[in-house]
């Protein structure tokens, strides 16, 4: 996912695709235990996916600080 993709989201949608990557990230790093991982990349793509959700919710997350203070 890009950015701008991410920060095309709602609220709901960016923590079901935080859910949905969180898992997919446990399913992924079960397989390369049990060596049953082909793709080892797909686990350095799905972190920063998360890395990039959790950013763009942080970034909501001030901005609403910052327009409850200015009122």
């Amino acid at each position: 996912m890009k950015p701008a993709e991410i920060r095309e989201f709602s609220d709901t949608q960016l923590a079901e695709k935080l859910k949905e990557g969180r898992a997919e990230l446990f399913n992924l790093r079960f397989q390369m235990a049990t060596s049953q991982l082909d793709n080892t990349a797909r686990v350095k793509t799905v972190k920063k996916d998360i890395a990039r959700v959790l950013t763009e919710q942080r970034a909501r997350q001030i901005a609403a600080e910052k327009s409850a203070a200015a009122k």
